[in-house]
């Protein structure tokens, strides 16, 4: 009997050691997060990582945010910096776009707005590559990163100066990611038809009419030249002083081994993707946890009406006067109870049932079981977390991808949008409100959303774990990169094979109902050649007569 129980003790021990061979632990990891929201879901992907045993060191800035120096799950290194994108750099931005959405400012200010966002987006990234220039030229700091042997650099691509700082370093690269320093992040490294991929702003979805598909395509071609303007230049001079000749910054933004996107095909439109792209989409999202005594009472007392929760994220906190007051109305005028998060001073015309917040616990009172409606500005981590708890949405987008964020639920039958020009004007927002209510629909298909999103053989968060761990046990992910960013756009694109065989390519999704000159966009190519040409033509013509006319003129004077 000893010598049987002896035996399983002995093959227990030996399964446990194979097990923990496979699983990575006491790695250690370079962060570089980034502000707001961003920080947001990166904190909570470092707390997971830190639960593994990892050991993770956070980069910061004096002038951060949201990131503290001091925290129980990571050590922080602090690089003094003289200008940061903090809160001074945002909010002026922010009531000027309100004011443009509402129509309140002229159309010179417009014109304005539109070039102190473009001055405002290349300070952005000048503040970022400044980050990396700092880090870079600090002998003693590179000294100690060196020595300390970290396993790879996990950064948000929103921000340039991690993946500098990681090619530097030579270590593994991996993207919590969304958006690049570049718009979309699969417009980076995934093949992406303008004829059924839409671009940000746009407005559509990937259901496009011919004029539709010629807007997403000016709006591609306009997105690249402002890049390559103002953008690419403040990150290709960090490459020229740091690196060797001929180290090319979009190369080493394409190249990182991982992309942990954080969407999923429930939310996202059908696109192609690549091998190293791992989908975390709703990865910050958690069963509801009970609410704190005097929330729980204030939900408790709807009663049957239950509770409508409003809050429009990291960087906007209260509305102009005058709006918050429609809200406010609005709000007073149903009989469900309102938790608004508002900073702002308190609208005159609030009701008793509404109770206004600094902060609210927003994922758990998305997963109440009195929550009936979600007004929401459209931030990913929000409309994520609606599809979670199946919650409907009216929506508020403000600027950024909030818009297309929320035509994404719109598109599936689980938002209703509205825009600041339209919000405060007849009766707009409590309409909206009382069609979401009573509209059965909505909260169906929300639910149906949720119940997609939850079907997995993994949590999100589960995911992300096991595939970091993968690229520190592997010492990268080679074998899951394409080399295709290193390819002339023209055979990047298979022009030259387009334009020999006329082929088409067939995907499920909206590309599989389109003849192959709509999917290739040749019929948007060859139009906006014909404007130019036209223009060019006209232009020649004009010439050409004015020379003619003047000669003439000269001719008789001559006579």
């Amino acid at each position: 009997m000893m010598t049987y129980i002896g035996s399983m003790t002995l093959c227990l021990l030996l399964f446990l050691l194979i097990m923990c061979g496979s699983v990575c632990h006491g790695g250690k990891l370079l962060v570089f997060p980034g502000e707001g929201s961003h920080w947001v879901n990166m904190d909570i992907l470092i707390k997971a990582l830190h639960s593994q045993g990892h050991t993770i060191t956070v980069v910061r800035m004096t002038k951060s945010w949201y990131i503290k120096e001091e925290s129980p799950y990571y050590s922080s290194i602090t690089i003094p910096v003289t200008d940061a994108t903090d809160e001074e750099f945002v909010k002026p931005i922010l009531k000027k776009i309100i004011d443009i959405e509402r129509g309140t400012s002229s159309v010179l200010n417009f014109i304005h707005l539109q070039i102190e966002m473009f001055s405002a987006r290349s300070k952005f990234h000048k503040y970022a590559s400044d980050l990396a220039t700092a880090v870079l030229k600090d002998k003693g700091l590179i000294k100690t990163l060196k020595e300390s042997q970290y396993d790879l650099v996990l950064t948000d691509p929103f921000w340039g100066g991690g993946l500098l700082v990681a090619h530097y370093l030579q270590l593994p690269l991996v993207y919590n990611v969304r958006w690049t320093i570049s718009g979309e992040g699969h417009l980076i490294i995934a093949p992406s038809p303008m004829s059924y991929i839409p671009m940000i702003l746009s407005g559509h979805s990937d259901k496009m009419t011919f004029t539709e598909r010629v807007k997403n395509m000016l709006l591609y071609l306009l997105f690249t030249v402002r890049d390559r303007l103002i953008v690419w230049p403040h990150y290709q001079a960090v490459c020229d002083e740091f690196f060797q000749p001929g180290v090319d910054f979009k190369e080493l933004l394409q190249g990182a081994d991982l992309w942990l996107m954080r969407v999923d095909f429930v939310f996202e439109f059908p696109r192609p993707t690549m091998p190293n792209v791992i989908y975390m989409g709703g990865f910050q999202c958690n069963p509801a946890k009970p609410l704190p005594q005097d929330l729980e009472e204030f939900v408790h007392s709807s009663g049957e009406h239950g509770i409508i929760i409003m809050s429009l994220g990291t960087f906007v906190t209260e509305f102009p006067h005058d709006i918050a007051d429609v809200i406010a109305a609005a709000f007073s005028q149903l009989p469900q109870k309102v938790i608004w998060r508002h900073k702002g001073d308190r609208p005159a015309s609030l009701g008793n049932n509404t109770l206004v917040v600094d902060w609210m616990p927003q994922n758990d009172l998305l997963g109440h079981p009195k929550t009936r409606l979600f007004v929401a500005h459209g931030g990913t981590n929000g409309v994520q977390e609606a599809i979670y708890h199946g919650i409907p949405v009216v929506g508020l987008p403000l600027f950024n991808d909030q818009y297309d964020n929320l035509l994404r639920l719109k598109e599936r039958g689980g938002a209703k949008l509205l825009s600041m020009a339209t919000v405060d004007k007849n009766n707009n927002f409590l309409e909206a409100l009382q069609e979401v209510l009573d509209e059965p629909s909505y909260r169906m298909n929300m639910q149906r959303l949720s119940r997609l999103h939850r079907d997995v053989p993994m949590e999100p968060l589960d995911t992300a774990l096991f595939w970091i761990e993968f690229v520190m046990r592997h010492k990268g992910a080679a074998h899951l990169r394409t080399n295709s960013y290193k390819m002339p756009w023209y055979s990047y694109h298979s022009v030259d094979v387009v334009l020999m065989l006329l082929g088409a390519a067939h995907l499920r999704t909206e590309s599989y109902r389109m003849p192959w000159y709509s999917y290739h966009s040749v019929d948007v190519m060859v139009f906006l050649l014909a404007v130019v040409l036209l223009i060019m033509l006209t232009t020649v013509a004009i010439i050409r007569c004015l020379c003619f006319r003047m000669c003439s003129r000269l001719k008789i004077k001559h006579e």
